[in-house]
């Protein structure tokens, strides 16, 4: 149960939205810009990276959310989301990419950590200054997006079938406002 009164049945960060439209809207625009937006990444790979960190933070809506839309992205490669979760050092993904959720693990332990030898091995592995960047305030990004869902306890259904057709909204439209008005 939330910790506050949120729309009933509106899980995740969707109700967050809708109960501070005002707070909401930038927070969007964020993660459109970081997750949609320009970037020498890809979509999946970005999506990827926000669900690395959200499960490194055992957040389940933000895991099963971004896993389904990351999922879609990869379209027939989807099972490699599952690889990443597992153990991404021997998953099927790019060295460039291990080395960027290696990075992106550091920043959602302690950012500080963040090594001149992570920054190297990404570098060797073709990460350009971009990447890193990107790489570095998705995971910032999705460790406060986290620490928000569950810190007000946030509805956050454990079937994963039912984040399929949030991945699809995700993938096809971004992150849009929720059009239902607010409590």
């Amino acid at each position: 149960m939330p910790h506050i009164q949120l729309p009933e049945g509106v899980p995740g960060i969707r109700s967050l939205v809708m109960y501070r439209p005002d707070t909401g809207k930038p927070l969007y625009e964020l993660a459109q810009v970081l997750l949609r937006g320009e970037s020498p990444l890809s979509q999946a790979e970005r999506e990827l990276i926000a669900t690395y960190v959200s499960a490194q933070n055992s957040c389940n809506f933000c895991t099963q959310s971004h896993a389904a839309a990351a999922r879609v992205l990869f379209g027939p490669d989807r099972n490699v989301v599952d690889f990443v979760l597992s153990e991404y050092e021997t998953a099927p993904i790019s060295e460039k990419l291990k080395a960027l959720l290696t990075i992106a693990r550091h920043v959602q332990m302690d950012a500080r950590t963040v090594s001149e030898v992570d920054v190297a091995r990404a570098r060797e592995q073709g990460a350009t200054d971009r990447d890193i960047h990107d790489t570095v305030l998705i995971a910032a990004t999705f460790c406060m997006f986290n620490r928000y869902v569950d810190g007000l306890a946030t509805l956050s259904p454990t079937e994963s079938a039912v984040y399929e057709p949030m991945g699809e909204r995700l993938a096809q439209h971004g992150y849009a406002l929720p059009t239902t008005n607010p409590v």
